[in-house]
């Protein structure tokens, strides 16, 4: 594949619920605690080259974003590195938290304020 695909979070959903993609999470560190997508891969700079290392790149990696719009030019390089096949998320981590409340997880801990 040379040019990534957009997808919407239901079409990305059905993908990984059969387990038949790679979801990461290309948000800010802070953003990706607050919450994330169950199962989603926080994809930074410090983790790019172990996921390329360690990724079935035959399996098609969904990127995820805020809205959508950076996830772009993140699965196009994806692409670049190896993977098969990338995709965009139509409307990013929103569109996720909107549609599918339930997966959704923080791994932020919570901290009681008195």
């Amino acid at each position: 594949m040379e040019q990534f695909e957009c997808i919407s979070v239901q079409q990305a959903q059905s993908q990984l619920a059969d387990n038949k993609a790679l979801l990461v999470d290309i948000r800010d560190r802070q953003s990706y605690d607050a919450a994330h997508a169950s199962g989603a891969i926080h994809l930074t700079n410090e983790t790019l080259a172990p996921l390329l290392e360690q990724a079935d790149l035959s399996l098609p990696v969904l990127v995820m974003c805020y809205h959508g719009i950076s996830s772009k030019s993140a699965a196009q390089y994806l692409l670049s590195q190896g993977f098969e096949q990338a995709c965009s998320i139509d409307g990013g981590f929103e569109a996720w938290q909107a549609t599918f409340p339930q997966q959704v997880e923080s791994s932020a801990r919570q901290t009681a304020v008195f």
